[in-house]
């Protein structure tokens, strides 16, 4: 689902001027065109879990976080669909849960990385 401003769908507006630029040839000559990306080495990910990522990626395996976004979305899409009125208080129980837990995995992660707290207390003005 794409957020919408003022009427105008936002993520067809920036796929079309992506296309444009695409038929200007603008992003002909960027540095590692054609070049697989190193999705493995993300500067914001703490050493020490980018190297348990990559291990539960050899393994295939996700991180846990990964697993509860999905579960996340699977009851989000869901919820509706339920017409028992329990079993839809249970997921909407378990739902209810799964953000709390990505939250505080959330707040976590940005006390133990520095770096990423100083960009986000900037930003945030703070």
């Amino acid at each position: 689902m794409s957020a919408s401003l003022f009427g105008f769908d936002t993520a067809a507006i920036a796929e079309e001027r992506i296309q444009a630029a695409m038929r200007r040839g603008e992003f002909d000559n960027l540095p590692g065109a054609g070049k697989p990306l190193r999705l493995d080495d993300d500067p914001l990910v703490p050493p020490e879990v980018r190297v348990a990522n990559r291990i539960l990626k050899n393994a295939g395996l996700v991180p846990v976080e990964v697993e509860q976004r999905r579960e996340i979305a699977l009851l989000e899409a869901g919820i509706p669909g339920i017409g028992d009125d329990a079993e839809r208080a249970r997921a909407i129980e378990r739902l209810a849960l799964l953000k709390l837990r990505l939250g505080a995995r959330r707040s976590l992660a940005l006390a133990r990385n520095e770096f990423y707290r100083q960009k986000v207390m900037a930003k945030l003005g703070g």
